[in-house]
C-alpha cells in the first residue's frame, strides 16, 4: 500500500462518525477550546476563510448533516498570492476575509471536514505588542546576508515573538555554517549604518526588527579577529601574519599613545587559566547580561572576548587593542583620550565591568546588611557570602572574589561592630620609613665660602627646626643662626618659622638655608639685629613706545643679611652689602674711581635729603616703571608674604656707586609708602625687602655671573640612603594590624549615637582562586606625593597564607592556602611619568615572558623581582593542579607552578 501524504492528510476527513451539528457548535464557538477563549501569549491560532467559514456556521444552524449547506474541504486558496511560495496576501482583514480559530477548533473541523489539496495551514503566535494581545497574522520578512557576499539576499519569515537567536540559526543553516563556529549578526539601519545584535536571546519585536531589513551573518576568522559588517572597511590580514603561526598567548598589543597602562593589565588578565578558558571555550556566550543597568550591555565582555582570542590565537605577534580601548573609553570617561593611568585603577574598572556584564543574577533583590550582634562567625560570614551571591554571580566572583572579616571599636563604650565583606583584590602597603631625605642650600655668612649643598634625613613629620639641627650637624652653625626660606623665581616665595611642619616642604622646592647672627631676627625690634630679605635686580629698556622707561629684572639667588640696628642707615648698609657680595662682586679701581668723578660731581645735587619721598620725582631718582616688561613679576607662583614694605628709602650716591638700593615688596617690585630716617638710622614698622639694582655696564664690569652661580658639594650628597627590601608578608601583616579610622571618614556608633574614630581591624577569612595583589607604592598627603621604590621580596612559589586566614582551616588540604606567581604588572618612573610592562607565565608552556607592548620576550624567574613591581596575580595550587592536563605515562609530571627555563635570548629588565 502506497504511503499517504501529510498533505493529503490534511485533506482527508479523520473522523468517521462527525459529532452532531449541534456538538461542533459548542466545541468551535463557545467551549474552553473554541473562538470566544481569550489570546494567550505564544499559542497558536489558524486563518480560515471567512466565506467558508459563514457556510459552515449555515450548516450547522440547519441542523441538517445532509443539507446542501455542507462546506465541504475548508479552502483558504483566497489569502495567497501563489501556490508555490504561498505567500499571503497584504492587507486581509480579520471578520471580512478571514476568521481566527485556536489550534483546538482548528483540528477539529480539519478532523471533520478536511483542507483542501496541497494547501498549508495558516498558522499564526499570539504576540504582545504596546501591551495589548494579538495574532501575529503578518510576519517580519527579512534579507539574510553574508557578509562576504552581501548582494545575494535570502528571504525568511520570522513571528514577531521568535527569538534572534532563530534568525542566526536560519542564517547559519542558509549559508551552511556550521553551529560550532563563531558567528554574530548586524542589521543595517534607516540611516544606513550597520549596527550589532548583542543579545540574541530577545524577540524579534523586542529588536526592533521590521520586514525589508538586511540581516548581516558576520563569521569569525582563524586567527580571532572579526572581518567587518560593511564590505569596503574589511581589513583582512597581512600575508606575513597570515603566515605566523607561534605559541598561543606570546602576543604583544601595540601602545596607542600612554596606553602602557592598558596594555600592562590586560597581559596580567590574559594569563589568568580559568579566565582565559572560559572566553576560549566560549562559556560566556550563555552568560552574557544585556539588562543589567549596572553593566555595560555585554560589550565590555564582548570586546575582551576578541582580544584574547585573537591573542591565543596564535596567528599574530602583535595586535591593535583599538577597539577595546574605545569601548573602555565610552562607559569610563576617566579613560577617553591618551593621558596616562594606574594600571590597577584600570584593571578595577574591567574586573568590575567583565563581572556586571556576565552577572548570572539578571534581577538583583534587595538584601539587607546584618550586623554579626554576637553570633558566631561561621554564621555570619555563610550569610554574607550568601547575600554577596543573590546579587553577584559570575565568573569574576568565582575567581577573584574573596571575604574580609572587618572589626570595629568604639573608643568611648568599647562597642564592637563585626561585618564580613566581599573582595576582589587586595591593596596592601609598604612599610613606610619615617624619615625623609631633603636637598638644601647652605649660606654661610662668610662671603669667601660658596654656597653648600646638603642632603639631609630628617623625620617626616618633622619641624623646620629639625632640619636646622640636622645641617648644624653638617656645619657646626648652631641651629639658632639659621633661616630656612623657599626660593622661587628669584625671590622669597616663603620664609619659614622654625615651629612650621616639614610636609608643607615639597621635594622640588629649592630650599636655602642661611645663617645670619645669633641676636638678629626678622619684623623683632627687641633684637639688637636685624635680617633684611635682599634680591638682585638689573635696569633693562621696558618695551614700551617710550624709550626712556625702564624696568628691572630680579636675577640670581636672593639673600637674607643680618645689620646691626644701630647701623641700620644707607651708607652701611651699602658697606655690608658689599661686603657680603665680595666673592663675585670686584671693588672699582683706583682708575675707576678717577673716571667717575665728573659724574659723581654732578650727582651730587640729586643726592635726596632725609625725609625726602623717594618716590615724588621717578626722573630725578631713576624709580623703575614696573609693569609687564619689567620681569619682577614673572613665575608661576606668587610670594606668600604679600604684606606691603616698610618706609620707602631713598638711594644715595657714593663717589664710585656699583648699584643702588631700593625698598621693595616681597614680590620684588616697588614699595610705596614713606620712609622714617634720623640721626639714629632707619627705622621701619613691618618687614623690609631691599632690592639692589644695577645698571646694565655695571653689572657687566663687575658682577662674576659664574661665580655667583658656584656652589659646593658636601660630602653628604654623595651617600644614598639605603632601603632595605621587604618581604610580601610584612605587608600583608601591616594590611591586617589595628587601625584608627581618619577624622575624614569617622564610623557612626549605634550605641554612642554619634560618629567616632573607631579603631579598625581587616582580617583574611576566605581567599578566592586568583589572588590579586595590589602594593600600594603611591603615597598623597595633603602638601606631598611620592612614589614608593621600595624592593618587595615576593615568592614565585609557595606565598603561604595560613598565619593570615582566620576561618577554621582544613589541615589535610594545605594547597588551599599556598599560591605561585602567574603575573606581575611593572610601573618604572615617577609621579608624572613611568612606564607599565608586564611578566606573565603562559599558562601552556609555563615559560615566563617579559610583555612590554608589542614586544613580547622571554625571560627568567630570577628577573621577575624588582623596585618596579606593582600588582601581583597569585594562582592558588589546587586551582592550578585542576586546570593543569593530564601527562602521559611516557611523560613526567610537571610542576604545578610555572617553569623557568633560562633562554639565551632572555632580556634583563632590572
Amino acid at each position: 500500500m502506497a504511503e499517504v501524504s501529510a498533505a493529503a492528510l490534511y485533506r482527508q476527513p479523520q473522523c468517521k462518525a462527525m459529532p452532531g451539528l449541534d456538538s461542533q457548535r459548542r466545541q468551535i464557538e463557545n467551549g474552553e477550546t473554541g473562538r470566544e477563549r481569550p489570546l494567550q501569549v505564544g499559542e497558536s491560532w489558524f486563518l480560515v476563510e471567512q466565506h467558508w467559514y459563514k457556510q459552515w456556521e449555515l450548516h450547522v444552524q440547519g441542523r441538517d448533516q445532509d443539507s446542501r449547506t455542507f462546506p465541504g474541504y475548508i479552502n483558504n486558496a483566497e489569502f495567497f498570492e501563489d501556490q508555490v511560495n504561498w505567500h499571503l496576501k497584504k492587507g486581509l482583514l480579520e471578520g471580512e476575509d478571514y476568521v481566527l480559530l485556536p489550534a483546538a477548533a482548528w483540528h477539529h473541523l480539519v478532523n471533520w471536514y478536511g483542507l483542501e489539496h496541497g494547501q498549508p495551514p495558516i498558522e499564526h503566535k499570539v504576540v504582545e505588542l504596546h501591551s495589548i494581545w494579538k495574532v501575529d497574522v503578518y510576519p517580519v520578512e527579512l534579507l539574510l546576508v553574508k557578509h562576504s557576499d552581501m548582494d545575494t539576499p535570502h528571504t525568511a519569515q520570522f513571528s514577531h515573538t521568535d527569538s534572534v537567536d532563530l534568525v542566526l540559526c536560519t542564517a547559519q543553516e542558509q549559508f551552511l555554517v556550521s553551529p560550532q563556529e563563531e558567528t554574530r549578526l548586524w542589521i543595517k539601519n534607516a540611516e544606513g549604518f550597520f549596527e550589532r545584535l548583542c543579545n540574541t536571546h530577545i524577540t524579534v519585536l523586542d529588536a526592533a526588527l521590521k520586514s525589508g531589513q538586511l540581516v548581516i551573518m558576520e563569521t569569525q576568522n582563524r586567527d580571532g579577529t572579526w572581518t567587518g559588517a560593511q564590505p569596503q572597511v574589511m581589513n583582512s590580514a597581512s600575508e606575513e601574519d597570515q603566515e605566523f603561526h607561534g605559541q598561543p598567548g606570546i602576543c604583544g598589543l601595540t601602545n596607542l599613545g600612554n596606553t602602557c597602562f592598558m596594555n600592562s593589565a590586560l597581559q596580567c588578565l590574559s594569563n589568568v587559566p580559568q579566565l582565559t578558558e572560559y572566553f576560549l571555550k566560549n562559556c560566556y556566550l550563555e552568560e552574557l547580561n544585556f539588562c543589567n543597568p549596572l553593566g555595560m550591555k555585554g560589550e565590555i565582555a564582548e570586546a575582551y572576548a576578541d582580544l584574547v582570542k585573537q591573542a591565543w590565537s596564535g596567528r599574530h605577534r602583535s595586535i591593535v587593542p583599538n577597539v577595546f580601548k574605545t569601548k573602555v573609553g565610552h562607559f569610563a570617561s576617566q579613560f577617553l583620550g591618551y593621558q596616562q593611568h594606574d594600571s590597577q585603577e584600570l584593571l578595577s574598572f574591567l574586573l568590575d565591568g567583565l563581572h556586571e556584564d556576565l552577572n548570572r543574577i539578571k534581577k538583583k533583590e534587595y538584601v539587607e546588611l546584618c550586623d554579626a550582634a554576637g553570633r558566631p562567625d561561621q554564621e555570619v560570614a555563610q550569610e554574607a557570602w550568601q547575600n554577596h551571591k543573590r546579587r553577584n554571580d559570575s565568573v569574576i566572583v568565582d575567581t577573584f572574589h574573596g571575604l574580609f572579616k572587618s572589626t570595629l571599636v568604639c573608643p568611648d563604650c568599647g562597642n564592637v561592630s563585626v561585618t564580613f565583606d566581599p573582595f576582589c583584590y587586595l591593596s596592601v602597603p609598604l612599610p613606610v620609613s619615617h624619615k625623609r631625605v631633603m636637598e638644601v642650600f647652605f649660606v654661610s655668612m662668610d662671603p669667601r665660602r660658596k654656597p653648600e649643598q646638603h642632603r639631609l634625613v630628617v623625620p617626616k613629620k618633622g619641624k623646620i627646626s629639625d632640619l636646622c639641627v640636622a645641617l648644624a650637624k653638617h656645619t657646626g652653625v648652631s641651629p639658632e643662626r639659621m633661616m630656612v626660606a623657599d626660593v622661587f623665581s628669584h625671590r622669597f616665595y616663603k620664609i619659614y618659622q622654625l615651629e612650621e611642619s616639614l610636609s608643607s616642604i615639597l621635594d622640588r622646592d629649592d630650599i636655602f638655608i642661611y645663617e645670619v647672627s645669633g641676636r638678629a631676627a626678622i619684623g623683632e625690634n627687641s633684637r639688637e639685629d636685624v635680617v633684611l630679605p635682599i634680591y638682585l635686580r638689573e635696569r633693562t629698556p621696558a618695551q614700551d613706545y617710550n624709550s626712556s622707561y625702564y624696568g628691572l629684572m630680579l636675577f640670581g639667588h636672593p639673600l637674607l643679611v643680618s645689620v646691626p640696628r644701630d647701623r641700620l642707615s644707607w651708607d652701611a648698609l651699602y658697606h655690608i652689602l658689599l661686603y657680603r657680595l665680595s666673592r663675585y662682586v670686584t671693588r672699582p679701581s683706583s682708575d675707576d674711581e678717577d673716571d667717575g668723578d665728573e659724574k659723581d660731581t654732578e650727582d651730587k645735587d640729586n643726592i635726596p635729603k632725609p625725609g625726602h619721598m623717594a618716590g615724588s620725582s621717578s626722573q630725578d631718582f631713576g624709580m623703575e616703571q614696573a609693569g609687564p616688561s619689567s620681569g619682577v613679576a614673572g613665575g608661576h607662583r606668587a610670594p606668600v608674604d604679600s604684606s606691603p614694605g616698610p618706609s620707602h628709602w631713598p638711594q644715595r650716591a657714593w663717589r664710585k656707586q656699583l648699584f643702588t638700593l631700593q625698598t621693595v615688596n616681597s614680590n620684588g617690585t616697588s614699595d610705596r609708602s614713606t620712609f622714617n630716617e634720623d640721626t639714629h638710622g632707619v627705622s621701619f614698622s613691618s618687614q623690609p625687602y631691599i632690592a639692589i639694582d644695577w645698571e646694565p655696564e655695571m653689572k657687566k664690569r663687575y658682577y662674576d655671573e659664574v661665580e655667583a652661580e658656584g656652589y659646593v658639594k658636601h660630602d653628604c650628597v654623595g651617600y644614598v640612603l639605603k632601603k632595605a627590601p621587604v618581604r610580601l608578608q610584612e605587608c600583608i601583616e601591616l594590611f591586617t594590624t589595628v587601625e584608627t579610622l581618619e577624622k575624614e571618614n569617622p564610623w557612626y556608633c549605634p550605641t554612642c549615637k554619634k560618629h567616632q574614630l573607631a579603631t579598625k581591624k581587616l582580617d583574611l577569612w576566605t581567599l578566592p582562586e586568583t589572588l590579586i595583589i595590589h602594593l600600594k607604592r603611591f603615597s598623597y598627603t595633603k602638601f606631598s606625593r611620592e612614589k614608593l621604590d621600595t624592593l618587595v621580596e615576593f615568592p614565585i612559589r609557595d606565598l603561604d597564607f595560613s598565619e593570615f586566614v582566620i576561618k577554621p582551616q582544613n589541615e589535610s588540604a594545605p594547597e588551599l592556602y599556598k599560591y605561585d606567581l602567574i603575573a606581575v604588572s611593572n610601573h618604572y618612573g615617577g609621579l608624572r611619568d613611568g612606564h607599565y610592562t608586564t611578566f606573565a607565565c603562559n599558562k601552556d608552556s609555563g615559560q615566563w615572558h617579559y610583555f612590554d607592548d608589542n614586544s613580547v620576550s622571554p625571560v627568567t624567574e630570577n628577573q621577575l623581582e624588582s623596585k618596579a613591581a606593582y600588582v601581583l596575580f597569585y594562582q592558588r595550587q589546587d586551582v592550578a593542579r585542576r586546570l593543569q592536563p593530564q601527562p602521559t605515562l611516557s611523560e613526567p609530571p610537571a610542576s604545578p607552578a610555572c617553569s623557568s627555563a633560562p633562554s639565551p635570548e632572555s632580556m634583563d629588565v632590572n
